[in-house]
């Protein structure tokens, strides 16, 4: 279990939705839309700080008679358990008997296939060699599903199994990796045009695993991300509703 911690830029989600000018990525977004995953990236649920805040103030992990670990918190005086499962059933998951974790020669066998190119065998992965689509796959999981906080462009094997497993159409243990960190990245709106930076190498297809999806509301706005909803107090929450963050841009 990672440091347990508050931090106001974590638990972001993603809205999928086919971007103006950049058609060139719809059939990775529609992937996206269409996944087993996709409520966990985009389940917007109004989220407030006061509220994480006592989450984490408080929050211990115990490990059950079953040996499943599991987070006790306190919040308005009301205690909760937060366990794999909770998770799992929570984000729609559906993954128990999901791969939690591939070998270094498989990783290193479907990463080539999708056009990396390593002279090392080191399980720390470059995302800027990979061609943009794929580039696209690999940051939004690395933004919505990991505790990934800083060095955007470098991911680990986790992520790699995690991505494999979603292009071969293989279920990955999404509940188990959240869990285990139980903390999510700071997520900001990234610019599709910041894909192609840099890349000079082969442009690699997504594979024949990876079926188009129509969904019912596609095609308006690019991908955005956002962010919490601060309450105008920390002792309770608030009945108002909360205002509406804006989308800043970074580097992809």
């Amino acid at each position: 279990m990672a440091h347990m911690g508050f931090c106001d830029k974590h638990n972001m989600v993603a809205f999928l939705q086919n971007p103006y000018g950049s058609e060139e990525f719809h059939q990775i977004v529609d992937f996206l839309a269409g996944s087993h995953i996709r409520y966990a990236l985009t389940a917007n649920h109004t989220i407030y700080v006061s509220l994480v805040e006592q989450f984490w103030q408080p929050a211990t992990v115990k490990t059950l008679n079953d040996r499943e670990q599991q987070i006790t918190v306190t919040v308005d005086g009301h205690k909760f358990a937060i366990t794999e499962a909770s998770v799992r059933r929570h984000l729609q998951l559906a993954d128990v008997d999901g791969i939690s974790s591939l070998s270094n020669t498989e990783i290193f066998k479907q990463l080539s296939l999708v056009g990396y190119l390593s002279d090392n065998d080191k399980l720390t992965f470059k995302k800027a060699q990979f061609s943009p689509q794929w580039r696209f796959l690999i940051h939004t999981i690395l933004h919505c599903l990991s505790l990934k906080k800083t060095s955007w462009e470098q991911f680990s094997s986790n992520i790699a199994t995690a991505i494999i497993c979603l292009a071969t159409n293989r279920i990955f243990k999404f509940s188990q990796l959240i869990f285990d960190v139980y903390v999510a990245p700071s997520l900001k709106h990234k610019l599709f045009s910041n894909m192609k930076i840099g890349f000079s190498r082969v442009h690699v297809p997504l594979f024949d695993t990876m079926p188009l999806h129509d969904q019912p509301g596609q095609g308006e706005g690019p991908t955005i991300f956002v962010e919490f909803q601060h309450t105008p107090t920390t002792s309770s929450p608030s009945t108002s509703q909360p205002t509406t963050s804006q989308p800043t841009s970074s580097q992809a």
